[in-house]
C-alpha cells in the first residue's frame, strides 16, 4: 500500500480523497494556492504545501510546483482528482519520470483517450459502438466536409478534438450553416484548448447521456459498476445525475458494460475510468472516455457499496481490486445534485463569503462538501461547493428524500442553484424518468 499521497486538487474532491486515505492508513499531503490556505481539509492533512498564487496556471495547473511539493513532503504518489491536471498526459508522464506513482492510468492511455478522434478510433477497433460521423479530423476541403455531413445526415455536431467541459461544440442543422460553424468552432477550440482541430458526429435529437463506471487493476482484474444517467444537462454541463438509468433493460446495460471492460483489458487500462455514451432507441454510441474519477462517482458508491476512491488508491499501490465482478450487487436508486455558487436563473457565478449554512441529514442522505461558516468562495475556480445525494430503495423514494434534503439545505451570503434543483425534482417529466439530454434546457425555456 502507498505510504503518503499528495492530493493535487482542492475543494470537495480533495476532502473526499483525504478521507479515503485516512480509511486506508495512508498519510496525506494537501497542496493549496494562496487564497485556499483556509480550506477546511487542510486542517485534517498530515502536511500542507502552498504551491503558488491564486491563478490556477500558477498553482493547481503548475506542474513543477506540484512535483516540487511531492519532493519536499516525501510523498510517494500523487492523486489528481478531477479537473485541473487530472487528464493531462504530460503531467502523468512527468509524475512517473520523477519517481512518483501517478494515481490513474498510464500517460499513453490518457493521451489516446484525451484525443477524442483517437479515442473513437480506438473504441471502434475494440468493438465498442461509436457515433456515426467523420471518423477523423475535418480538413479544409469544404466540399468534402459537406459530403461527410450529408452522408452522416443533418443535424450534425462539430466538436473540438481536445474539447471538454461542454466547450468546443456546435450543432449544424443544414449545409448553409456548416462553413461558418466550422470556422467558429475551430477558433473556439484553439483559444480554449490550444488545438483547433475539429471533427463531426451525428447529432441525435433525443439522446440520453449514459455512462459506465469501470475499475481495473494491475493484475488483470477489470470490473464494471453499472451505469449512471447524466442526461439532466445545461449547455453540455451535468446538473443532476442518477443511478441506475431508468427504463433501460439490464441486459442492454450488462452487454455494453462487458464490452467496456473488455476494451480496458485490451488497452492495458489501470484505475478508475468512465465510458460515456449517447443512448437512443435501444442503442449505445460511444462519445468519450474520462480517465479519472467522475464528479458523480458517489451515486455509484451508494448503489454498490464500493468505495471507488479507495479502490483507486489500492490499485495505485499495486494491490488487486477488493472485489470481483460477481461480488457486485446493485441496491436501490441514488441521485446527485451539484450545488454550485451561482444564480439559479442566470447561472452567473456567485463568489463571496458564506455567512451561514445548513446541510440536511437523515436516512439515505449524503453530502460531500468542503464549505463552512465564514468560508469565502473564490472567483478563480469552478463554482461547485458541494454534492447533495439521496438514496432510496427505489427511484420514487430517492426522489422524495432528495426533495426533503433540498428543502433543508440553506446557504446564506451567496447565491446557489438549490432552487433550480428543487424545481427539477418537482417536475413531472423528470420524475417520470428517461428524459433526453435536451429536456432540462427545454424545461428552462433555453431551447
Amino acid at each position: 500500500m502507498l505510504k503518503k499521497v499528495l492530493i493535487a486538487n482542492r475543494g470537495e474532491i480533495a476532502l473526499r480523497v483525504l478521507r479515503a486515505c485516512k480509511k486506508l492508513g495512508i498519510q496525506t499531503v494537501c497542496v493549496h494556492s494562496e487564497c485556499d490556505r483556509e480550506l477546511m481539509h487542510l486542517r485534517f492533512a498530515d502536511q500542507t504545501v502552498c504551491i503558488g498564487p491564486n491563478h490556477p496556471g500558477q498553482s493547481y495547473l503548475h506542474i513543477p510546483a506540484i512535483i516540487s511539493a511531492a519532493e519536499v513532503s516525501g510523498a510517494d504518489a500523487i492523486y489528481p482528482g478531477y479537473g485541473f491536471l487530472s487528464e493531462n498526459a504530460t503531467f502523468a508522464d512527468r509524475v512517473a519520470k520523477s519517481g512518483y506513482v501517478f494515481i490513474g492510468p498510464p500517460a499513453k492511455v490518457i493521451d489516446t483517450m484525451g484525443n477524442k478522434v483517437a479515442a473513437i478510433e480506438t473504441m471502434k477497433k475494440l468493438g465498442v459502438p461509436v457515433v456515426p460521423g467523420s471518423e477523423g479530423v475535418l480538413g479544409e476541403d469544404m466540399a468534402r466536409n459537406k459530403s461527410i455531413a450529408e452522408k452522416t445526415g443533418y443535424p450534425v455536431i462539430v466538436k473540438a478534438r481536445a474539447g471538454g467541459g461542454g466547450r468546443g461544440m456546435r450543432v449544424v442543422y443544414n449545409e448553409a450553416e456548416l462553413p461558418e460553424t466550422l470556422n467558429i468552432t475551430r477558433l473556439e477550440a484553439r483559444n480554449a484548448f490550444g488545438d483547433g482541430a475539429v471533427y463531426m458526429e451525428k447529432f441525435f435529437e433525443r439522446p440520453r447521456h449514459v455512462e459506465i463506471q469501470i475499475l481495473a487493476d494491475n493484475h488483470g482484474n477489470v470490473a464494471h459498476l453499472g451505469e449512471r444517467d447524466c442526461s439532466m444537462q445545461r449547455r453540455h454541463q451535468k446538473v443532476v445525475e442518477e443511478a441506475p438509468a431508468p427504463g433501460i433493460d439490464r441486459k442492454e446495460v450488462n452487454a455494453i458494460a462487458e464490452r467496456c471492460a473488455a476494451a480496458c483489458r485490451e488497452m492495458g487500462y489501470r484505475g478508475a475510468g468512465t465510458f460515456e455514451f449517447l443512448y437512443q432507441d435501444g442503442e449505445f454510441f460511444f462519445i468519450e472516455m474520462n480517465t479519472r474519477v467522475q464528479v458523480e462517482h458517489p451515486v455509484t458508491e451508494l448503489i454498490t457499496g464500493v468505495d471507488i476512491v479507495a479502490e483507486q488508491l489500492r490499485i495505485a499501490g499495486d494491490l488487486p481490486l477488493s472485489f470481483r465482478q460477481e461480488d457486485v450487487r446493485f441496491s436501490g436508486h441514488a441521485f446527485e445534485c451539484r450545488i454550485n455558487a451561482e444564480d439559479p436563473t442566470t447561472f452567473m457565478p456567485s463568489p463571496g463569503v458564506i455567512s451561514n449554512y445548513h446541510f440536511p441529514g437523515g436516512p439515505g442522505v449524503r453530502i460531500d462538501s468542503h464549505i463552512y461558516n465564514g468560508y469565502r468562495v473564490p472567483p478563480y475556480y469552478d463554482s461547485l461547493i458541494g454534492k447533495l445525494l439521496a438514496h432510496g430503495v427505489n427511484r420514487d423514494e430517492a426522489i422524495m428524500r432528495m426533495r426533503q434534503a433540498l428543502e433543508e439545505t440553506y446557504v446564506d451570503g451567496i447565491a446557489t442553484n438549490v432552487e433550480l434543483h428543487y424545481r427539477i425534482f418537482q417536475d413531472t417529466g423528470f420524475c417520470a424518468g428517461g428524459q433526453s439530454n435536451h429536456y432540462l434546457e427545454t424545461m428552462l425555456g433555453l431551447r
